[in-house]
């Protein structure tokens, strides 16, 4: 039996990683399920789901020019097993007013946004200046 991208087979789990899992198919070659192919949700550990000697059905994703091939255990269930994600409504992320500060704020005319920006420089600067003031004087202080 050859191995054919997009095929389901059964396999057996050889070998588990902290990436991943080896399953030997069929035909005596071995493949890698990589640990984000293993569920539909987020796996810390491979070990909570998988044991060795344990038998799976894999979806062959891609077969290398070096001969390793990219397996699947989640895609290899049925659409209808798997679960749908909710739809997120859109949101655009200009729902805020001028200046950030959320509803109901009023908009910022020219000279009020410069007047923030430039309060925010200085109190910048000021900060900047502090902490390099205060790491000078240490090694290199006197030449010569």
């Amino acid at each position: 039996m050859s191995i054919e991208v997009g095929s389901k087979v059964q396999g057996k789990v050889t070998g588990i990683t902290n990436f991943g899992a080896f399953v030997e198919l069929p035909n005596g070659k071995t493949g890698l399920v990589h640990i984000s192919e293993v569920a539909d949700h987020y796996v810390k550990d491979i070990n909570d789901l998988l044991k060795v000697g344990d038998t799976v059905e894999v979806k062959v994703m891609n077969i290398g020019t070096d001969g390793k091939i990219g397996l699947s255990i989640r895609k290899a269930k049925p659409e209808a097993e798997r679960p749908q994600r909710p739809e997120r409504p859109f949101r655009p992320r200009g729902n805020r007013d001028a200046g950030g500060h959320g509803r109901g704020a009023r908009p910022e005319n020219f000279e009020q946004k410069m007047a923030r920006f430039l309060k925010d420089s200085e109190d910048r600067l000021s900060t900047l200046k502090r902490a390099t003031e205060s790491k000078r004087g240490g090694r290199g202080a006197r030449r010569g």
